[in-house]
């Protein structure tokens, strides 16, 4: 087994969710709009989901042997994910920011799991499972757009 690689997609993958959870938890304190309590509600639904994800990827890396970073210095340099804006931030602007970022972790988290499939099934798995309920989001923030 390729402890470094499945461990490298692991952090990277860590290093977007962590990102992600944040992000939201900042949306849910500063979104204001017609719409704000349905959101501000949503998006604690998101935090808690993401970063329990998180804490997943970071216990299997942690069971194959790699040690998971997830301090806040190694996320802010790491994360690819677009910068959420500071203070108040409108309804319409939060969910297409959301849709955004979560549109850009499946997308690379998709390539992990094409990568893990003869690596390790194990971990390619719960990225599966973890994948499936970032679309389930991005769907349910999405429709909101139309």
């Amino acid at each position: 087994m390729d402890v470094e690689r499945i461990g490298t997609d692991l952090q990277d993958t860590l290093v977007e969710l962590t990102d992600l959870s944040l992000q939201a938890k900042q949306l849910h304190w500063n979104v204001t709009g017609r719409h704000f309590l349905p959101l501000h509600e949503q998006l604690d639904g998101l935090t808690d989901e993401v970063r329990a994800a998180a804490d997943a990827v970071a216990e299997r890396a942690v069971a194959l042997g790699y040690a998971p970073d997830g301090r806040v210095g190694t996320v802010a340099k790491e994360s690819p994910l677009a910068d959420v804006v500071g203070g108040r931030v409108a309804d319409t602007e939060v969910v297409a920011h959301v849709v955004a970022v979560l549109g850009t972790v499946v997308e690379r988290m998709r390539r992990r799991i094409d990568t893990l499939d003869e690596l390790d099934p194990v971990t390619q798995d719960l990225l599966i499972g973890i994948v499936a309920g970032l679309e389930k989001q991005r769907w349910m923030f999405d429709a909101q757009q139309a």
